[in-house]
């Protein structure tokens, strides 16, 4: 069971609402050990300009056990074709950035500024990390996210090209299997990551989990592909 009781920076997530689901805190600040210590807790922001920050962690939860990867056969044709050349912490400002802007048909984003340089600190402290995927010299898609113990919280991906992120997805999770990470935080289902293999689990089994793998010890700095992938 967790101990969230003694932790004074957030409720129980048990005492999240389910309408809207998740949200479970509203306020504080964006400091690394505020960011830390929710992710090991199974929370995560998520608000836009102008709103004070919110604080979330739903049930179900969307996650990813890296041996149940699916590449479908078309994601492996781009694969194979190696037409992208994806590499690790080159650009995690400009990943960052790029998953900041309005995808079609929402005019917003929750990446705001405060958000970006928050993100930034952590990774120029070897929490946050970023996949970078690029076709021909140019930035065309990637994801980033916050690596602790045995768990990636992956925050957000974004595509120019298609297939993109999801070859920056996939040659990541097949790098942290070969490093001994055992979950993937997917924060909230979507038809792009079920495709890849996600699937949801209770809150509860969720944070359980967490308290397993968050505690090990599984730091690889500076972070670069194994030479067999």
């Amino acid at each position: 069971m967790s101990d969230q009781s003694n932790n004074p920076l957030f409720p129980d997530v048990d005492q999240a609402l389910t309408e809207p689901d998740g949200l479970l805190a509203v306020g504080g600040d964006l400091s690394p050990e505020r960011l830390l210590e929710a992710y090991r807790r199974g929370i995560f922001p998520w608000y836009s300009e102008g709103q004070p920050v919110l604080w979330w962690s739903p049930n179900p939860r969307s996650v990813l056990f890296p041996e149940k990867l699916n590449i479908s056969r078309s994601l492996k044709k781009s694969l194979n074709k190696n037409v992208f050349t994806v590499t690790l912490d080159t650009a995690f400002r400009d990943v960052i950035t790029a998953c900041s802007h309005p995808r079609k048909d929402d005019a917003g984003t929750w990446i705001t500024p405060d958000m970006i340089d928050a993100y930034c600190l952590l990774h120029e402290q070897g929490h946050a990390h970023s996949v970078e995927c690029w076709y021909e010299d140019k930035l065309v898609g990637g994801l980033y996210g916050i690596a602790i113990g045995k768990v990636f919280f992956g925050e957000s991906m974004f595509s120019k090209k298609t297939d993109a992120s999801k070859v920056a997805f996939v040659t990541l999770v097949q790098q942290l299997t070969t490093w001994g990470f055992q979950l993937i935080d997917c924060q909230i289902q979507s038809a792009h990551l079920d495709s890849l293999g996600a699937e949801n689990i209770p809150r509860r089994r969720f944070i359980d989990l967490l308290n397993q793998h968050c505690r090990s010890t599984n730091k690889h700095s500076p972070w670069t592909f194994d030479n067999a992938l």
